[in-house]
């Protein structure tokens, strides 16, 4: 965990910032940590990154349109020197990934003080704010981890959890819980107009319950938005079930179609198929955009050493879960390679 010391010098970033720019992961932990805190300080903007697992120069476009006095990046897993470089106010990074050695920056991970220690970056906006339990949960549990403070939530909400999970795979894609879970992962996956104006919906809603009742114009204007890439990913998740043989990987293929949603259906997949490796790959234009998942098996170092003979290809991750690109030409030949490394 970050220190206690670490949370009172991010606070005091916090409260020193006029105008903030929240650059946060195009995920639920991502989004989760981003609402905790804009709820709490009420001030800035905030920008999911969208274009890869890298944030780098693309995202300086961004300095210059809001024109922060203080950058905040969340759960982004690779930050680029080069944007570091080239942004001319404090950055301060809070992440949960593997550590990443950077010049000019505030970075705050757990993983500094104990290398296993991957809590959520949700977990730790959590710790700062002190504010919105509900929101805590959800992205803890979307990013598969179950905090010590569920048992508060169920205290709090016995109507949406009212058995405190052993792990994280029998709530996150089931029940209330999941059904949440899903609702932020999919309006993530929208036109960046279609997010921003789903952001500043979310920011008002009142709690877990409105989310899940969509009895008011709010929520049903989120699971609007939520639902129609819902039905679009029911249809690939149909497709991809029915590739699963006898085989201990399961490799699925999907066109690119703007439809980036390659980490929700392989963890789904991971746990239909607790037994299997599973691969899915995004086919977009000359490259393949990976995810990669094992209920049982460590998946991040086999890949890391698959990547090392191929050029113009990067990966990494979690011990469980891990994403990555290879260049289209060499991806049969990835997968053959994977499959040796993992043996």
């Amino acid at each position: 965990m970050i220190t206690d010391k670490e949370i009172e010098e991010i606070r005091g970033y916090l409260d020193k910032a006029e105008n903030p720019l929240f650059l946060f992961d195009d995920d639920p932990d991502g989004l989760c940590s981003f609402l905790l805190l804009m709820k709490h300080y009420k001030k800035g903007k905030g920008v999911a990154v969208k274009s890869s697992p890298v944030l780098g120069i693309d995202y300086l476009r961004k300095i210059d349109e809001y024109n922060p006095d203080f950058v905040f990046i969340l759960d982004k897993p690779i930050v680029s020197q080069e944007f570091v470089d080239k942004v001319n106010v404090p950055v301060i990074w809070i992440d949960h990934h593997p550590l990443i050695h950077l010049k000019g920056i505030h970075y705050f991970n757990p993983r500094k003080n104990d290398e296993k220690d991957n809590r959520p970056t949700t977990y730790l906006c959590y710790k700062i704010t002190e504010d919105d339990l509900w929101i805590a949960t959800i992205g803890c549990i979307a990013d598969w981890y179950i905090p010590e403070f569920i048992e508060e939530f169920m205290e709090k909400y016995p109507e949406v959890l009212d058995k405190k999970p052993k792990h994280p795979n029998e709530v996150v894609y089931s029940g209330n819980i999941g059904k949440i879970v899903k609702m932020f992962a999919f309006l993530l996956k929208n036109s960046i107009t279609e997010v921003n104006k789903a952001i500043s919906v979310l920011l008002k809603i009142d709690g877990i319950n409105e989310l899940i009742d969509e009895e008011t114009a709010r929520s049903k204007f989120i699971a609007r938005i939520a639902n129609n890439i819902g039905k679009k990913y029911d249809k690939l998740l149909e497709d991809a079930i029915s590739k699963a043989d006898d085989s201990e990987f399961l490799v699925y293929v999907y066109p690119y179609n703007r439809l980036a949603i390659s980490s929700e259906l392989s963890n789904e997949l991971m746990i239909k198929y607790s037994n299997k490796t599973v691969i899915v790959a995004r086919d977009k234009k000359d490259r393949m955009i990976l995810s990669i998942r094992s209920m049982h098996k460590n998946v991040v170092k086999p890949l890391k050493k698959t990547l090392e003979n191929f050029k113009d290809a990067y990966g990494g991750g979690h011990d469980n879960a891990c994403g990555g690109s290879v260049r289209k030409e060499d991806f049969e030949k990835f997968v053959k390679e994977f499959k040796k490394n993992m043996s």
